[in-house]
């Protein structure tokens, strides 16, 4: 997708000055960090402090049984997110924690198998890793095609009869690649294989659907393009599949206590949910992905990969400057690096005027930097509240600097 200024101008179906307004620190910032964090929305930020004062002047428990139904209403906004069911949906208190909750509940064998792609991000791979010594599994790396995507011939190629795990990043953190999970979902479920998704980079800013993509488990977080708080994340539990599953822990909220020597798990996904849960930040999730709903995932997707693919051209005319981004299918995030400049040097001086990124190390995606012969990567993500003149007034100073 080449978007043009042009394109870009044209009438959005957002309401680009609402969604700013809503933001109001776009006034005095440009924030190109929305693959770390988003900026959240005064809708958002309103509900959190809300529920904090809230339990000040009334104490936690008490707090908690006023607002269930906005307890309620997050796995609601969170099914109609994914078009799922309100009862395939956990909430867990970051990413990491809920593709662990996932992946350690498997029921895999000594000698199973599991096939990744090489673009997979560090917390998960050392998740495999862990797991192949101590279950004995093991792991096979699916390479990339000639887009740098996950090659579906070789995932095929690479199915054994001991194959039992697809784990796939949607997109890598390392970069605007967005990997073609549909395609995926069909050869996992041909083969009868279970599928883990991660949605860390793509829940909030492209459409997900996960019937279309047919994966068995998804995770992601808050704090990243669902303009949610920090300290927030979410599983989905294909419901058919969730008997097949062992959660790694227990507690009073996922399980009831049955009898002396017994116990019975919740009948849906908060099984994988914790008894103690940061209530107002699942509050801000609630609102955070019921804001994007309004906006809807379409017309969100369709600005970013828009602005992205603008950022990315006019990053692409500075002498000196390369983008690094792969794929068919790319996103909002680029990445690039300018000769002669650290990215540390970048991302400071950037910092001074006011405008954020961030940095992608090798040690965050050592199989995909090593194929690339990458170091380390500038990485700038913009999200629907950016602008096409924050865009050029960023080129301007990478120019500079």
């Amino acid at each position: 997708m080449n978007e043009s200024v042009t394109d870009l101008n044209m009438e959005s179906d957002i309401d680009i000055d609402k969604a700013r307004a809503d933001t109001p620190t776009c006034r005095n910032l440009v924030h190109f960090n929305n693959a770390g964090s988003s900026l959240m929305p005064t809708p958002v930020f309103d509900s959190v402090i809300r529920h904090l004062q809230l339990e000040q002047e009334v104490g936690g428990y008490e707090a908690h049984a006023q607002v269930m139904e906005d307890i309620d209403a997050f796995y609601k906004e969170f099914g109609s997110l994914l078009n799922a069911s309100a009862d395939e949906i956990a909430f867990i208190e970051n990413a990491t924690r809920a593709w662990d909750m996932a992946f350690y509940s498997l029921p895999l064998q000594p000698g199973d198998r599991i096939l990744t792609h090489e673009s997979e991000y560090v917390s998960n791979y050392l998740a495999l890793l862990q797991q192949a010594e101590r279950r004995k599994l093991r792991i096979d790396l699916v390479p990339s095609d000639e887009h740098g995507q996950i090659d579906l011939v070789e995932l095929q190629n690479r199915i054994t009869d001991r194959t039992r795990v697809i784990a796939l990043t949607h997109i890598p953190t390392q970069g605007g690649l967005v990997n073609p999970v549909e395609a995926v979902g069909e050869i996992a479920k041909r083969e009868g294989l279970i599928y883990l998704l991660d949605a860390c980079q793509s829940a909030g800013q492209i459409q997900l659907d996960v019937k279309k993509i047919q994966c068995d488990l998804l995770s992601g977080t808050g704090r990243k393009f669902l303009r949610g708080p920090r300290g927030t994340g979410f599983l989905y539990v294909r419901k058919q599949f969730l008997e097949q599953l062992d959660p790694p822990f227990v507690d009073l909220h996922s399980a009831t206590w049955t009898h002396d020597d017994g116990f019975e798990f919740q009948p849906n996904a908060t099984r994988f949910e914790n008894w103690e849960s940061f209530y107002a930040g699942r509050i801000g999730l609630m609102q955070a992905v019921r804001y994007a709903n309004q906006l809807g995932l379409a017309s969100i997707e369709k600005r970013v990969c828009a602005l992205g693919s603008q950022l990315r051209s006019t990053l692409d005319s500075i002498n000196g400057v390369s983008t690094l981004d792969q794929g068919e299918r790319r996103c909002g995030i680029v990445t690039f690096n300018k000769a002669g400049v650290s990215v540390a040097d970048m991302k400071e001086k950037l910092s001074q005027h006011n405008m954020n990124v961030s940095v992608s190390s090798f040690n965050s995606a050592r199989l995909d930097f090593a194929r690339r012969n990458l170091t380390d990567i500038t990485r700038a993500s913009v999200h629907y509240f950016n602008s096409l003149d924050e865009i050029n007034r960023f080129a301007e100073r990478v120019d500079e600097i």
